[in-house]
């Protein structure tokens, strides 16, 4: 350490100090002199260094003298010249007496200078012994009067306020870290009088409590009600100060109790001064600072935030537009320097990192907030592990915007997954859309991007700015939002579930038989288009109350999820953990699934994991490269719709949509997932060309990512969530789309998993059939029982669904040949065919009451036709009954659904009856009870049909006629009870002879 020159002039201290000083060793001497130099005398300035001044004795005050008082103040005046000339030089000199640890000398030499008294005097042999065990601030060695007195007058360093602005980086070789405080307070410790410290030329700003000029900005004091002098701007401690360990870390403004001083222990001198820790500059450095601002950085939070640095603390905080930056703790307030370019940082002189807010000016106002960049990653190992191998079933819980107390702060965690990124940046509401102070960090390899936000919660708008590989960006909304803005807003907004469930007994008992074992009767609607301009919870008022007065089992919504446009109906989704903002928030949608529940009332929801829109502020090329859609340009566009399809072999995004399926199951206690568009995922050649297609690994066309993803998704969903079932709108002969994952058919696949399949081959067939005039219906009599070849390959749901009423299709009922009255009794005949055929049932909104005109999503059903003072109200009104009864009679009958995908419970009556248009069969439940079906499709009545049937059932009779007066027909029935006679017919011992209604189905069952 260079030595301090000399200032010119008499030292009075000096003076006092040689006599013990000589009978000192040389180092002690050295120190001796340093201590004196630091020392101020009673009513002078004190050096940078506060050392806590040692209350004079009561003899001191009573000798004091005219001459020692001229003295002093020439000794402050020749102390100030050189800090004036090198104040970060001044400042390293001063914490020698910390490095040197002589301070019980100083104090005697101090003391021996102010009072004149032998007798207390410290000989040298003492001062000698005791040097460098000697605190700062250390007591009379020879005497505990001083310590009783020092521990009367409390003299403790209180809320000392250090506003730190940068210390200069060029003299980081000084022995103390020359931390500019901007404002340093120290409690005023008790003397004989109060007198202003002397302005003292120095290259900071004010640092003492009389505007003394210091190399940082002013700070207030809490004084006390003491007389003592002008304290410094900083203080040394008292405790935990030995020989060989000083740092500027210890130097603090910390309270120091008489408790905690302890009598100085005799240890030998130091041979040589302990080398000076390095100061370290708080000020960003220029690369960091670039890619902080060009959002390119990697690692903000080993920037940003609170970092012990040799000399203390380094804040520093990236704040744009802020006017000042303020550091807040519990015992300072510390102004940070301003760098520029919304930087601002400082050293604060404390041994660790402490608990703090900051303070952050704007114009017109103040943010008082915690620091983002102070807090531990809110995302644990195993989430990243989890997310790494594309196992994590609960990826919503990771993903996304997460409101949590994190660290004992309240605030959302935001993550995303953007592995090709260069930086990731949030933006929203609470930063005025402005994410330039906002960078989040990279957790590992894993492409996850972390950031714990404090004191933001539920309703923040928000989106993510992304810095792509080539140094563009974009701004993207979160992939797993779970609350969306109402499009065409495309905002996501932080969002926590409150909603409290009431369907426990729902949940206990739907999984009691399997879906294809039990009655499955489903109404498919689109919410938004049902009951135009209701919402989430206006719905919940009146659908759960029609559906089941209409007898169905189970609701199936078009799908849910967040979509842009509402022309897609839902099927080109951008939100995929969002239930649409159309018609209310997550929580209103879960007090829907709830009525319907409570209601007895299933509710299934179409799934879209095929394909997603090319917007560009949603999922296609996210991070500025292919992430959810396939590199391969041949397989990520579907040619078909215009959009972009998932690469299924990609273990990020299975898991993506893995976890999106259970999503919905567990979160809003969905029932059933039918799956959109399978055949499209299936196939590499799905509506493309030779070349526009790549064979797979083994030349194949088939999709072996797609396959592997539907069947671990199945099976994701039917462990996590029992008493589910998953549907799949498949419409090809794929073998095996409802046989279990584990069973290997004769393709060499395993099954994929599903629990249902449309059965589309008996919707395309049978619909074909009806659409021709009934005299020419017996040249297509075959498209009626083709179905029953392959029935119980799969586990069948008959679909008469949207996609048959829309784009010039017509209604189910404007699909029917003849006049208004033909129509509607084919309609009804047709219906009540589908429902005694096995396999389940489903029929789209507005087909229950022989609507005439195609769906619109605008317009929805034209429930004016119901309306009284309609003409032709009770011809719709007899279709809807019809269906109601339909209902009601297949839930009462086992017969109609127990053995659906067994081919036991079916058998042909007759089926070859071409001529007559009629179709005749057995459907049985599992004890053996039958039901009979007679399906006539020709408009013209048959009396004494005669139909071979078992001869162990006594009599039959009408179950359900659809040719009814009370359904719009002619009324043609058999009231009485139907006995089989011994006469054997069609391959059977017994047969009945009945009546057959012009076009109409009638069921019999057992008297």
């Amino acid at each position: 350490m260079t030595p301090r020159p000399p200032s010119s002039g008499s030292d009075p201290k000096k003076t006092a100090a040689e006599p013990a000083a000589k009978k000192a060793t040389k180092s002690v001497k050295k120190a001796v002199e340093k201590v004196e130099k630091a020392v101020a005398p009673k009513k002078a300035t004190a050096e940078k260094t506060t050392a806590k001044k040692t209350p004079a004795t009561k003899a001191t005050a009573a000798k004091e003298t005219a001459a020692k008082k001229a003295v002093t103040k020439r000794a402050a005046a020749k102390k100030a010249a050189p800090v004036k000339a090198a104040p970060v030089k001044a400042a390293a000199k001063k914490a020698t007496p910390a490095a040197k640890k002589a301070t019980a000398t100083k104090t005697t030499a101090t003391k021996a200078t102010a009072t004149k008294s032998t007798a207390t005097k410290t000989t040298a042999k003492t001062a000698a012994t005791k040097a460098a065990a000697a605190k700062p601030t250390a007591k009379k060695p020879t005497t505990k009067a001083a310590a009783t007195k020092a521990a009367a007058t409390k003299a403790t360093a209180k809320k000392a306020t250090v506003a730190v602005k940068k210390t200069a980086a060029t003299k980081t070789a000084a022995k103390r870290t020359p931390a500019p405080a901007k404002t340093v307070t120290a409690k005023k410790t008790p003397a004989a009088a109060k007198k202003p410290a002397k302005k003292t030329p120095v290259a900071t700003k004010k640092a003492t409590t009389e505007k003394t000029p210091v190399a940082t900005k002013k700070a207030t004091t809490e004084k006390t009600p003491v007389a003592t002098k002008k304290a410094p701007a900083r203080k040394v401690t008292a405790k935990k100060v030995t020989a060989k360990k000083v740092t500027a870390k210890k130097v603090t403004a910390k309270e120091v109790t008489p408790e905690n001083l302890v009598e100085p222990t005799p240890v030998p001198p130091p041979e040589a001064p302990a080398p000076a820790p390095v100061v370290v500059s708080p000020v960003i450095d220029a690369d960091d600072r670039e890619r902080l601002i060009a959002g390119t950085h990697h690692n903000p939070h080993g920037v940003l935030g609170a970092h012990p640095v040799p000399g203390g603390v380094a804040f520093r905080a990236f704040r744009p537009y802020a006017l000042s930056v303020t550091v807040v703790t519990a015992d300072v307030r510390a102004e940070l320097y301003n760098d520029g370019d919304g930087f601002f940082s400082g050293l604060l002189p404390l041994p660790e990192v402490p608990a703090y807010r900051l303070l952050v000016a704007y114009e017109g106002s103040v943010q008082d907030t915690e620091d983002a960049y102070a807090f531990l990653p809110a995302l644990g190992d195993l989430d990243l592990h989890l997310i790494g191998e594309g196992r994590h079933e609960e990826l919503w819980r990771a993903l996304g915007a997460e409101p949590m107390t994190h660290q004992g702060v309240s605030g959302t965690r935001f993550t995303v997954w953007a592995p090709n990124a260069r930086g990731v940046r949030v933006a929203g509401t609470f930063n005025f859309w402005d994410g330039s102070a906002f960078p989040m960090r990279s957790l590992g390899g894993t492409g996850v991007w972390e950031l714990f936000v404090p004191g933001i919660g539920e309703g923040e708008l928000y989106k993510f700015e992304i810095t792509r590989p080539d140094g563009s960006k974009t701004v993207r909304a979160d992939p797993l939002a779970r609350r969306t803005e109402v499009p065409p807003a495309t905002s996501s907004i932080v969002h926590a579930s409150h909603y409290e469930w009431g369907d426990e007994e729902w949940l206990a008992r739907r999984g009691d038989a399997p879906a294809h074992e039990a009655p499955l009767s489903i109404y498919e609607i689109h919410l938004a288009s049902w009951r135009p301009g209701l919402t989430y919870r206006q719905l919940a008022q009146e659908l759960p109350v029609y559906v089941k007065e209409m007898g169905f089992t189970h609701v199936e919504l078009m799908p849910v999820a967040e979509h842009p446009f509402g022309g897609s109906w839902g099927y080109q989704v951008t939100g995929f953990y969002a239930p649409t903002a159309r018609l209310g928030t997550p929580d209103d949608f879960k007090f829907l699934v709830d009525a319907l529940h409570q209601a007895g009332i299933g509710v299934l929801m179409d799934w879209v994991p095929a394909h997603f829109p090319r917007d560009d502020w949603a999922l296609a090329e996210f991070d500025g490269r292919p992430l959810y859609e396939h590199e391969d340009p041949l397989r990520s566009a579907h040619p078909d719709w215009g959009t972009l399809e998932f690469d299924y072999g990609r273990r990020e995004v299975r898991n993506f949509l893995v976890a999106n399926a259970v999503y919905w199951c567990e979160e809003f206690h969905i029932d059933g997932l039918r799956v959109d568009a399978v055949a499209s995922m299936l196939y590499l050649d799905y509506s493309r060309e030779p070349g526009q297609w790549t064979p797979n690994e083994h030349g194949g066309r088939e999709n072996l990512d797609a396959v592997a993803f539907l069947q671990e998704m199945n099976a994701t969903v039917y462990r996590r969530v029992p008493g589910v079932v998953t549907v799949a709108e498949e419409s090809t002969a794929w073998d095996g789309v409802t046989r279990a994952t584990h069973h290997v058919g004769p393709g060499g696949f395993g099954g994929l998993g599903f629990g249902l399949k449309w059965n589309m081959g008996w919707m395309h067939d049978s619909l074909d059939y009806m659409s021709h005039e009934p005299v020419h219906r017996k040249y297509h009599h075959g498209e009626m029982t083709f179905s029953m070849v392959y029935a119980y390959s799969e586990n069948y749901v008959l679909p008469i669904s949207h996609d048959e009423v829309v784009h010039g299709k017509g209604s189910l009922v404007s699909k029917m040949p003849g006049d208004w009255w033909q129509q509607r009794a084919n309609h009804r005949s047709y219906l009540g065919f589908m429902w005694a055929h096995p396999g389940k049932q489903l029929l789209f909104m507005g087909q229950e009451f022989a609507q005439g005109a195609e769906w619109s999503e605008a317009r929805g059903p034209d429930w004016w036709l119901l309306d009284p003072e309609y003409g032709a109200e009770a011809d719709h009104r007899g279709v809807r009954d019809l269906v109601r009864d339909l209902n009601t009679v297949y839930r009462h009958t086992p017969s109609l659904w127990q053995r659906d995908a067994d081919p036991s419970g079916f058998q042909w009556v007759i089926g070859d009856a071409a001529e007559d248009n009629v179709f005749a069969f057995l459907r049985y439940d599992a004890d053996g009870v039958p039901l009979l079906a007679v399906s006539h499709f020709s408009p013209v009545v048959r009396h004494d049909y005669r139909l071979g049937v078992p001869d162990d059932v006594p009599a039959w009779y009408e179950a359900l006629n659809t040719d009814a007066a009370r359904y719009g027909g002619s009324d043609v029935t058999n009231p009485d009870a139907v006995k089989p006679e011994a006469t054997a017919w069609h391959g059977r011992p017994a047969s009945i002879r009945v009546t057959l209604p012009p076009l109409a189905t009638v069921w019999f069952r057992p008297a």
